[in-house]
């Protein structure tokens, strides 16, 4: 692992990072907020799954959590959202691809090779986190946004037992049957749509995964909201399944970092109480 910057903020460090991923076989970047601790203690973390087109550096530079991390003493991890690089398959569009890799283990080629973030997020970056931050990995959560949002609950429903708290900002709640999932499920994955239903959050719970408790904020000014998030569908599974789930519209806001750095602070409030418990 290699240090490409670090800068204090917020009575913390924000650090970025970057190491070859046996995982994803590219070099993979990410950032990591540490707030000031006493020495050998270990702090809970929070992940955080950012949404296509992005990198680590969309809520690293505009999230706005690093104050309410630094007041409730949790650490703050951003990985990309894709591998990178000249040699990695790509396509002309925004929403498959580079930017756009769905957290999912590819079993298509081209993509089979690279495209391997469900293992890189669940397996090897937390393993290389572990080794080299003061992190209390019995203390996780895990948030995101829009496809990190559909990250975050699918990856918080598979893997109930490890991540206390589950949240997410304009989640792809149903890709099976929205354009963004089923181009980018078909496309890594195959027609075979069984094989779909692990990386779907309302496929999970019908399917009987369960988590705790749910935070979900979403704006009613999305212009994604009806045809490609269809947060309805996420409020129908967890009420059917008896999953207790706080899902917020948000009156005038959109899709964007200026709705999500608005409630990021409630969020990162959110995870610290059940982080702490």
């Amino acid at each position: 692992m290699e240090t490409v910057s670090t800068n204090r903020s917020h009575g913390g460090t924000q650090g970025v990072y970057t190491h070859l991923s046996g995982s994803t076989g590219t070099p993979m970047t990410f950032s990591v907020f540490v707030p000031d601790h006493a020495p050998g203690e270990k702090l809970p973390v929070l992940w955080y799954l950012s949404g296509l087109t992005c990198t680590h550096a969309n809520v690293t530079e505009k999230g706005e959590f690093r104050a309410a991390c630094a007041q409730h003493g949790i650490i703050f991890i951003a990985p990309d959202t894709s591998p990178r690089g000249d040699a990695v398959p790509d396509d002309d569009g925004y929403d498959f691809g580079k930017g756009a890799a769905f957290y999912v283990d590819a079993t298509e080629a081209p993509w089979a090779t690279n495209y391997r973030m469900r293992s890189y997020i669940e397996q090897e970056l937390p393993a290389l986190v572990a080794g080299h931050f003061p992190v209390d990995m019995a203390r996780q959560g895990i948030t995101g946004h829009s496809m990190g949002g559909h990250g975050a609950l699918t990856i918080g429903l598979r893997n109930a037992g490890r991540f206390r708290s589950v949240s997410a900002f304009s989640p792809i709640v149903n890709p099976l049957n929205c354009p963004w999932g089923e181009k980018a499920l078909g496309g890594y994955l195959g027609p075979d749509r069984a094989a779909w239903r692990d990386y779907d959050a309302c496929a999970l719970i019908e399917d009987g995964a369960h988590l705790p408790d749910l935070l979900v904020d979403q704006g009613d000014a999305d212009n994604f909201l009806h045809e490609q998030l269809k947060t309805g569908l996420l409020v129908m599974a967890c009420k059917k399944a008896g999953i207790p789930a706080t899902i917020r519209m948000q009156p005038g806001y959109d899709h964007s970092y200026y709705f999500i750095s608005s409630f990021m602070a409630d969020h990162v409030g959110w995870h610290a109480a059940r982080l702490k418990a």
